[in-house]
């Protein structure tokens, strides 16, 4: 077994990298940006190395200054986690050649399935089923639309590099073919450093099925089963389960097999996942399923699969890393259950789910779930790295009980003043749809208006925060003012019915978002509220809700969307601008594109008006909430 470790990552990964290697006895060893000096995963690794600046390209992608660190500590081995270099056959050769062990597949099979035009052509001499499409060498906007018009749209295209939904974009329609070819080389060329790109064949109602495989230095390849991630938002994956709904003994023999093939022609060693791409328009069937792309690293979502197996995939890739066969033959492994896992993200579904950055001023996790993270309260969420803060995992005897646990999960969320999508997520585990296991890639833009709109505060909690500001206004939380005290609770305190010369009512006037609220304030006892800086906060089913006392007065220069000022939502780079001063534009009109926390993000009309002012510039960097645009109603 391997002696010493380092992992050449952040967040949630190293984590989790670190708690199994504790376990087995391994020194670990942690790296961090600036960024990240004060991070958890530097606090319970034995040994921390800074290694650069913030920005990713500074630091956790500079291979040569990852290598340094694991010299300078004496770390025997370098695990890469996920994202950033773990899937670049480049940095694992140097580790190799630095005398490391590499913990992954050896270099040649990351090569031969890191650009997907080239696996494709692969898996299909091999015997795997592909997706029909375009995989050319010529990629000139003129060829790449000639073969889009031929395939027939809608089609799909994809970055050659790519993973994580980046540099990926479906078309609808001929004329929109253009533009979303630009936007996803763009993208490509800044997350990969490589702008090429593929076209497939847009499957109607696709489902995303991957199968997790697992492959030794003697020969040996198992797979752990499947996982459906079809729950997608912008191609990134929301909520992950295990086995798949509606997957019968035939058909998951025929996926898993091939995922088995798959790894065996590139003679894989470690951890990785065959996703493949299924026409559900009849169900799931053994000859509507297609290769799409091999993942040659641990997936974000293998905590499902580790829950179904009761296996640890980390340990097993120490293991195999140590030269150690795998753990466990094919015929030894089961499924045990249903699980589940939503990943819960800094962004604000309200606008497009847009990145939310900033401290974590309330950050409560669900107690009644596994929970990997890397965040706690007081902490920062940085615009350097992905926004993803959390995954909530659960497990039951059935899917529904799997389901219910992580609706009920996501619904103890509390996070402020950064938003997140906690609330999107318990919506989309009600959807009786998803109950049901009717899933698809396109479930949530079908639904995409009441999944992403924070539903209207209750009247109960409405009356409950009336109440909060008759009783403790100007007050703090302590001795009679704490809703739990007999003093709070006594009937003297509000004396209702018992006022002379008054109204035996008190009505509040207070706001929420933008909303005018006027509530009588009933007696109620406060459990769940806090004091802002501005008045109080509520959470409710993963939304948080404030309210703020209504004072007559409105700052004449505070710009807002309804206003029709379009403001910089994070710090950020303009790489494009689509509308110029004085066009007028129709409500979702795309004004410019905004790349913040490794994703392209398109600003839009918020109604049809006139664009007035226009102060963006492609190439220019934005601090947040600069005044990039203003648009005036017609």
């Amino acid at each position: 077994m391997l002696k010493s470790i380092l992992i050449a990552n952040r967040g949630e990964i190293a984590r989790r990298v670190i708690r199994t290697a504790k376990r087995l006895g391994i020194h670990t060893v942690a790296v961090y940006s600036d960024a990240d000096a004060k991070a958890l995963h530097v606090r319970e690794a034995d040994e921390a190395v800074h290694i650069g600046a913030s920005p990713a390209k500074e630091s956790y992608l500079r291979g040569e200054k990852i290598i340094a660190a694991a010299k300078q500590t004496g770390a025997e081995s370098i695990h890469p986690g996920y994202g950033f270099l773990s899937e670049n056959a480049d940095f694992a050769q140097a580790v190799i050649d630095a005398g490391l062990i590499w913990i992954g597949p050896k270099p040649d099979s990351i090569r031969a399935m890191g650009l997907k035009d080239a696996a494709k052509k692969l898996m299909a001499e091999a015997g795997v089923p592909t997706t029909p499409g375009y995989l050319g060498e010529d990629q000139s906007e003129e060829r790449l639309q000639k073969e889009a018009d031929g395939i027939g749209y809608p089609v799909l295209i994809k970055a050659v590099a790519g993973g994580g939904g980046k540099g990926m974009r479906k078309v609808e329609k001929k004329g929109e073919f253009k533009a979303a070819l630009q936007s996803a080389k763009r993208e490509a060329a800044s997350s990969f450093g490589d702008d090429r790109v593929l076209l497939e064949m847009y499957v109607q109602r696709p489902r995303h099925i991957e199968v997790q495989v697992f492959g030794d230095m003697h020969g040996n390849v198992v797979h752990l089963f499947e996982r459906d991630c079809s729950l997608q938002r912008r191609h990134q994956k929301v909520i992950e389960e295990a086995p798949a709904p509606g997957m019968d003994d035939a058909t998951r023999k025929a996926v898993t097999d091939a995922a088995v093939l798959a790894a065996k022609a590139v003679n894989y060693v470690g951890a990785g996942t065959i996703e493949f791409i299924a026409d559900a328009s009849e169900g799931l069937r053994a000859d509507r399923v297609w290769f799409m792309e091999m993942n040659t690293r641990l997936q974000v979502e293998h905590p499902v699969t580790e829950e179904i197996t009761g296996q640890d995939l980390v340990e097993w890739q120490l293991r195999v890393a140590s030269g150690e066969k795998l753990p466990l033959k094919q015929e030894e492994l089961k499924i045990n259950g249903w699980a589940m896992e939503a990943r819960l993200y800094a962004e604000d579904p309200n606008t497009g789910f847009l990145p939310s950055i900033g401290p974590l001023r309330e950050f409560r996790l669900p107690r009644t779930a596994r929970v990997d993270s890397a965040l706690t309260s007081g902490d920062e969420v940085s615009p350097f790295y992905d926004p993803m803060i959390a995954k909530v995992i659960t497990k039951g005897a059935t899917r529904d009980a799997a389901l219910a646990s992580l609706r009920d999960a996501c619904a103890e969320i509390e996070v402020w003043p950064v938003k997140t999508n906690a609330g999107f997520l318990v919506r989309c585990l009600e959807q009786g749809a998803f109950r049901e296991g009717d899933v698809q890639t396109g479930f949530i833009d079908a639904r995409a208006d009441f999944l992403r709109t924070t539903p209207e505060p209750s009247e109960y909690l409405v009356a409950q925060i009336a109440y909060d500001f008759v009783s403790r206004r100007g007050r703090g939380m302590s001795g009679s003012d704490h809703p739990r005290s007999p003093e709070f609770r006594s009937p003297w305190r509000s004396l209702k019915g018992f006022r002379l010369n008054a109204a035996a009512r008190s009505m509040v006037r207070m706001h929420w978002r933008d909303k005018l609220l006027v509530v009588e304030a009933d007696d109620f006892a406060m459990e769940r509220s806090r004091r802002t800086s501005d008045g109080y906060l509520i959470f409710d089913r993963g939304e948080a809700y404030e309210f703020t006392l209504d004072t007559g007065e409105r700052n004449s220069d505070e710009a807002t969307a309804g206003d029709g000022a379009i403001l910089s939502p994070m710090p950020g780079k303009i790489v494009s601008v689509a509308a110029k001063a004085g066009a007028k534009l129709k409500k979702g009109d795309p004004i410019l594109v905004l790349e913040a926390m490794k994703m392209e993000h398109t600003l839009t009309a918020p109604f049809d008006g006139k664009l007035t002012e226009l102060n963006a510039k492609a190439g220019a960097q934005v601090s947040e909430g600069v005044l990039l645009a203003k648009l005036e109603k017609d």
